[in-house]
């Protein structure tokens, strides 16, 4: 895994200058949309630094998506212009058309597919100099489509120029202490949020990036030996997957050049933080955020051990705690999420959806569900979507899935609830055993026995199926929705379910 290539920040310059000058040849101006459709390539990067300083709006498309799941968001974004690469030729040369009716360029690296161009040879033609109308740019992202259709983000673009776009990382660079000559490791998908964020706010400061092309619990440890990697992000799947390594594997490196370590985008079992800030040390801090921007909130490695299970406390503005009529809640009562601030988005072509996002005080929220405690600082129990009533009772599946996954013989885990003619809902667990062998009634015993061992019994799963791989994006989100799908009935057309 890795083809080792480094690329120097000359060479990134002058590709990309490259490129952007290509846009501005094919009539591509400030504003018009671009959208690259690529694995973690040692392209991609100079790819969105064109974009980036072209003023473009510029779409990362999940690589793993069928064609017209991509057709779908390449034509949503109204794009002019695709990359991609050899390796997704397949998807790529797929795509109908039809299905993205704005779509007048498609460039390929490593070779071109029947109707794409080669990316090397379009861009050689053009001088490695900025353009003389440089500004920055705006990423669109897509939600990762867990409850339904994926959504845009949008946000109004600057179009300040380059260099002096403001930056939403500042604060976090700021707190973990960035510097030129930090060595960040990025072990996940580019097409997410927070990996490009991270990884081009990284290089604005002239520090090095080191390029996973996927993620590989030993392949990690030894690039943080092999490279002196300073600082990283993670997600709790990854520090799962690393756990689980044998004690000997996971002892043979040499992790001492680590400083600093951040986690996201999913919650993290408070065993999983505990095992690993015993093995790496207090260096692992943790943030919430969301691809919207409505807020966020970091903590601290001691402020965790004193606060067990918390994301923090707010750092761009305060949070809210209302229940489904707006009331604020008190300490310890589980509500919706809402944060304050002036930040501005909406979701591209859903104006319900925005609408829904946002209050009469102002107010923004994600959809997730958590709690304050005494002190202020947040706690995250689910998304509401995910929520079970069951006898109505109100269950989150996280607390049943931090149980199981700390089982020897459970590798991955989702929780959810099916239909049960008499409490509406019951829980239902799917299990991706460590050992396939093992999957069967008696592990399935084993598993719901552990879990009513250590939380209450109304909490855990009544039935555990097992699967060979959980459909989990690689930013560290289960696609749940895929899986509990499998088990309610479709609704009539017209009606929902």
């Amino acid at each position: 895994m890795g083809t080792g290539e480094l690329v120097t920040y000359r060479e990134l310059d002058e590709r990309s200058n490259r490129l952007a000058q290509l846009f501005r040849a094919r009539r591509l101006e400030p504003g018009d949309s671009v959208a690259i459709f690529m694995e973690n390539h040692v392209r991609y990067l100079e790819v969105a630094w064109a974009a980036q300083r072209a003023g473009l709006a510029w779409t990362p498309v999940n690589s793993h998506l069928t064609a017209p799941e991509v057709e779908y968001i390449v034509g949503d974004c109204g794009a002019r212009l695709i990359v991609s690469s050899r390796r997704l030729a397949g998807v790529a040369a797929a795509m109908a058309p039809e299905g993205t009716p704005r779509l007048e360029h498609r460039l390929m690296v490593d070779g071109a597919a029947g109707g794409w161009e080669p990316y090397e040879e379009a861009v050689a033609e053009f001088p490695p100099e900025p353009i003389p109308d440089e500004c920055e740019g705006t990423a669109t992202f897509y939600s990762s489509g867990t409850t339904g259709k994926p959504k845009g983000v949008l946000r109004p673009p600057t179009l300040a120029p380059m260099g002096h776009a403001p930056s939403g990382l500042a604060g976090f660079f700021s707190l973990l202490g960035v510097r030129e000559d930090s060595v960040y490791l990025c072990p996940a998908p580019l097409y997410h949020a927070a990996p490009i964020g991270w990884s081009m706010g990284i290089q604005r400061l002239g520090a090095t990036v080191v390029l996973m092309e996927r993620f590989d619990a030993e392949q990690t440890l030894a690039l943080i030996e092999r490279h002196r990697v300073t600082c990283g992000q993670f997600v709790p799947t990854m520090f799962i997957r690393m756990l689980k390594l044998p004690t000997p594997l996971r002892q043979a490196f040499d992790l001492s050049s680590l400083e600093w370590v951040v986690h996201a985008a999913a919650p993290c079992p408070v065993e999983v933080k505990r095992q690993m800030l015993e093995w790496w040390g207090p260096i692992i801090y943790e943030y919430y955020a969301s691809t919207e921007g409505v807020g966020a909130t970091f903590v601290t490695p001691e402020e965790w051990l004193a606060h067990p299970g918390t994301v923090g406390k707010p750092i761009t503005s305060p949070v809210h705690i209302l229940d489904e009529a707006g009331n604020e809640l008190g300490p310890g009562e589980v509500g919706t999420i809402w944060f304050e601030g002036p930040l501005g988005f909406e979701y591209r072509n859903d104006p319900q959806k925005t609408a829904e996002a946002q209050n009469s005080l102002g107010y923004k929220t994600v959809g997730d569900v958590g709690y304050l405690d005494e002190d202020g600082y947040l706690y995250l129990t689910d998304r509401r979507a995910y929520m079970i009533i069951s006898g109505g009772v109100n269950i989150y599946p996280q607390e049943a899935e931090n149980v199981l996954v700390m089982h020897p013989k459970v590798l991955d885990v989702a929780v959810f609830g099916v239909p049960d003619e008499e409490l509406g809902e019951q829980v239902k667990a799917v299990v991706q055993p460590a050992d396939w062998a093992e999957a069967g009634p008696a592990l399935e015993a084993e598993l719901i026995e552990y879990c009513r061992s250590r939380i209450a019994r109304y909490k855990c799963p009544r039935s555990i199926d097992f699967e060979r791989e959980l459909p989990r994006l690689d930013n560290g989100k289960l696609y749940k929705r895929a899986l509990r799908d499998r088990y309610w009935p479709k609704a009539p057309a017209g009606q929902s379910a």
